[in-house]
């Protein structure tokens, strides 16, 4: 049976168009080869961190981002999961380290109860045709505000969809100046997506320099 799927998969692979070079799906494909042949994960830890940096890590899943930076810096971490199952394994994985804290939700631009489609790393608010769960987001100006967020030294951003709303509600607050360094994944599948991430970076450049840039894989942003 493992030699039926096995070969089902490979076949899907072969028979399967691939995507303009233009398109969005193009784009992506490209530059996640460019992505792994400039060994670009590697370029996702390298920071001037240290003991009492503050790091927000948006989309835990399961904190091994969190981890990995810890790992190197052991600096304070903030991790924003709004899929509870996955909040609760992030949580008895960093039980003993008071420098993780976990919030058991994600924020955007208002605050509300979602559902999201439950799909592991790839749990999202657009995903389609999936189990979906109750999950809670907040204002993410509100909850800057509310709890003094003034410098935050690295906010990683991987959730799904979810960075356009949150990065669209930090700039229009005038908040996105409080972060030194976004390490931002844009994802592809949100309606107008092209137009609104570069409408996103025509305000960053206004505050940040970008550091490194695979559109649609990740990219980084430093603050002027």
């Amino acid at each position: 049976m493992k030699k039926i799927l096995y070969y089902l998969k490979k076949a899907k692979t072969i028979f399967t168009p691939k995507p303009a070079s233009n398109s969005l799906a193009g784009i992506h494909l490209r530059e996640v080869a460019k992505w792994k042949a400039d060994h670009g994960e590697e370029k996702r830890y390298l920071y001037n961190l240290g003991l009492n940096s503050i790091i927000f890590d948006m989309g835990g899943y399961e904190g091994q981002f969190a981890s990995d930076i810890y790992s190197r810096y052991r600096s304070k971490i903030f991790i924003f999961e709004p899929v509870l199952e996955y909040a609760d394994n992030i949580k008895k994985r960093f039980s003993k380290n008071s420098d993780i804290t976990i919030h058991p939700y994600g924020l955007s631009d208002k605050t509300e109860k979602v559902d999201i489609s439950i799909n592991e790393n790839a749990s999202s608010l657009f995903s389609k045709n999936l189990p979906t769960k109750k999950a809670k987001m907040i204002k993410a100006s509100d909850f800057f505000l509310d709890n003094h967020v003034d410098i935050i030294d690295l906010m990683k951003i991987n959730i799904e969809g979810g960075e356009y709303s949150l990065l669209e509600n930090l700039i229009e607050h005038d908040l996105i100046k409080n972060i030194k360094n976004l390490q931002i994944q844009f994802h592809t599948f949100v309606p107008d997506a092209a137009a609104r991430a570069e409408k996103i970076q025509a305000s960053l450049s206004k505050t940040h320099n970008l550091t490194y840039q695979y559109p649609f894989v990740w990219e980084n942003w430093q603050k002027k």
